[in-house]
């Protein structure tokens, strides 16, 4: 092609400074090096954790950062010693990365992985190395992707080819929030057939995990949340019943208990709240249940009862719904090709890159599940 090998300059969201809107910005995206490639993107998702970095995070050594991290694209150009991929090829970039080499994506376990910017820079939340660069300075890329740019530069462990079919403006959803739910409640959870579950919060990731708790046979999935006109969409995705915590003067655990003889089986935190995740830790049943935090933060401490524990329940968490995600985003992509998954069902408004502003205002008041950006033509 013909920028291979050559600075791209391109268009991108610039988060200059925490708690401030992105500015529209041409940047340059140096070419990719060994084991890398540059990616057009074509569509990206605006997910909470890139609010949660510009708004609540706000680390001081996190900025300027191009963020979005749920996109899709097309390879531009590959670096020397990229096998894998060739330009043309329709892919997902990864928050998560998967190297296959290290103790950790060796081991079945676990789809955590010693290479990427998670290993020691998870509250700066990017890498130290960047391919961009905006009036002089150097930018940091968001989670290690950067979707809010019209290219961008990945490590290939970083990175899953996905069937040329998919369409990029829905898939792209799969790259974090859809997959992390999902995987939250059928590869985390674990829920079993005929249980009854709880899922705390109905954003995207909620959604997702209310569709997990379904398909891995739930009898009864309730869905808590302050907002009541969720329920309706929450339905869609198979939630049977609803609570909204308001309703109620009593704990909502003390609620769900009284509603499930003693507590529900499986019960899923996709708030990020760490109050909610004591809530729903307290909203299983002892002996077997089993607890599951989803929600991204890492601002502040969580406790619980020890007696909590010593009863039998079970208090974990899931990073991207637990795929080792080159091989499980893929077969996502591959799911929702064959109806086997919703994706579309979570995308309730389309803008363009310039609106990005408008798309973070949605999110940040709760008026959307998921905003959809066309990033290139």
């Amino acid at each position: 092609m013909a920028t291979t090998g050559k600075i791209i300059k391109c268009r991108a969201a610039v988060a200059w400074e925490p708690n401030k809107p992105l500015v529209i910005e041409e940047i340059e995206v140096a070419p990719p090096q060994a084991n890398e490639i540059r990616i057009k993107i074509v569509a990206t998702g605006v997910c909470h954790t890139d609010l949660y970095h510009l708004f609540e995070g706000m680390h001081k050594d996190g900025f300027p950062a191009v963020l979005g991290h749920e996109g899709a694209g097309i390879v531009e150009s590959v670096g020397p010693g990229v096998t894998e991929f060739q330009p043309g090829d329709k892919v997902i970039p990864l928050a998560l990365p998967q190297c296959r080499e290290c103790r950790f994506c060796k081991n079945p376990r676990t789809n955590q992985c010693e290479t990427g910017w998670a290993t020691d820079k998870y509250d700066v939340m990017a890498p130290e190395e960047s391919r961009f660069t905006c009036k002089g300075k150097k930018v940091l890329q968001f989670m290690g992707t950067s979707t809010f740019s019209e290219y961008t530069v990945m490590n290939q462990v970083a990175v899953a080819k996905i069937d040329p079919a998919a369409p990029l403006d829905k898939v792209c959803l799969l790259g974090c929030g859809i997959t992390t739910g999902y995987g939250a409640a059928v590869n985390t959870a674990k829920v079993e057939p005929g249980s009854t579950c709880a899922v705390f919060g109905l954003g995207a990731v909620g959604l997702a995990a209310v569709m997990g708790c379904k398909a891995a046979g739930a009898k009864r999935i309730i869905a808590v949340d302050i907002n009541p006109d969720k329920f309706e969409k929450a339905k869609v995705f198979g939630a049977t019943e609803f609570v909204n915590p308001k309703d109620h003067k009593e704990p909502i655990s003390q609620v769900l208990s009284e509603m499930t003889g003693g507590g529900v089986d499986f019960s899923l935190e996709c708030v990020g709240n760490v109050a909610v995740m004591r809530d729903a830790l307290e909203s299983c049943v002892k002996g077997w249940g089993v607890s599951v935090l989803v929600g991204w933060t890492d601002k502040y401490d969580f406790s619980a009862r020890p007696i909590q524990l010593i009863a039998g329940r079970t208090w974990k968490g899931s990073l991207l719904g637990g795929f080792k995600v080159k091989d499980g985003v893929p077969q996502m992509v591959k799911d929702y090709l064959e109806k086997k998954v919703m994706v579309d069902e979570f995308i309730t408004h389309k803008m363009v890159l310039d609106q990005i502003n408008d798309a973070i205002e949605l999110m940040k008041h709760g008026k959307c599940i998921r905003t959809v950006l066309s990033i290139s033509p």
